[in-house]
């Protein structure tokens, strides 16, 4: 039983459509870009005296007036939102969905350990997600070359590559919480999706909050940061990542321990 093509065959719906539509929204903010290009000086002054709006957002260290600035916040908005949305539902349902759907006993009645279901499970969820942003990214350089602006390759792949290691993130923790899980579980993967960003604004808005980049993925993904550095802030992306492992590990002690129910 090839479990690891099951669960991409089983995803693909979920994963067209969540890909086609953030990847659209992404593009059509792109090809907004040359009708608004001679707004875009009155935008960031209006942005410079919205005080914590701005910072909340990171949007008071980028120039509107540029197509990386302005892909910086719109696009990081479209593809931040969507893909941790996207990576926690996919995680939070990889280990509950057997017992949810009746089909753990078909399952593990098979010569196959629960290691093995957990791992390929892990890859499947990585694979799918690696997948979506291939697509969304695909979209963005589609639109950035029909808007007949040069791309910036540079600073485009590692912002994409941000949001991608963010979406690892929370699929890392989402995947443990769902080893836990007997039934549904959409509800609190969007939470922890929802949390995490709420964090990160927290912690844009407040001095002393700032801690709370060490915790939340969207430390690392912040637009200015990549844009301005040209580099993904490592002191917040470690901690992150330790924070992953940590979700799986989890989720195997757990689901290898656990008394399934059929």
């Amino acid at each position: 039983m090839n479990i690891l093509k099951h669960e991409i065959k089983q995803q693909k719906i979920p994963l067209l459509i969540w890909s086609l539509s953030i990847g659209a929204l992404v593009a059509m903010c792109v090809l907004m870009y040359p009708d608004m290009k001679s707004q875009m000086n009155g935008v960031n002054d209006m942005f410079s005296s919205m005080g914590n709006f701005t910072e909340a957002f990171g949007m008071d260290e980028l120039n509107f007036g540029t197509l990386i600035g302005y892909y910086g916040v719109e696009g990081g908005n479209m593809l931040g939102i969507g893909g941790a949305f996207f990576a926690a539902i996919i995680a939070i349902s990889a280990l509950m969905k057997e017992e949810k759907e009746r089909t753990a006993e078909f399952l593990l009645t098979h010569p196959v350990s629960r290691k093995r279901v957990i791992t390929e499970k892990l890859i499947a969820t990585f694979c799918i997600i690696v997948i979506m942003n291939v697509i969304v990214l695909l979209c963005s350089i589609g639109s950035i070359l029909a808007i007949k602006e040069d791309v910036f390759w540079k600073e485009l792949i590692l912002f994409h590559l941000a949001y991608l290691l963010m979406q690892f993130e929370i699929a890392g923790i989402c995947f443990g919480i769902s080893a836990f899980l007997r039934k549904a579980g959409v509800g609190i993967g969007i939470g922890v999706a929802g949390l995490m960003y709420l964090l990160n604004i927290v912690a844009n808005i407040s001095e002393d909050a700032k801690p709370l980049k060490y915790i939340t993925p969207f430390g690392y993904t912040e637009s200015s940061d990549i844009i301005n550095n040209v580099e993904i802030n490592v002191d917040y992306l470690i901690p992150g990542m330790i924070i992953m492992v940590a979700g799986i590990v989890v989720a195997y002690v757990k689901y290898i321990r656990k008394d399934i129910s059929a």
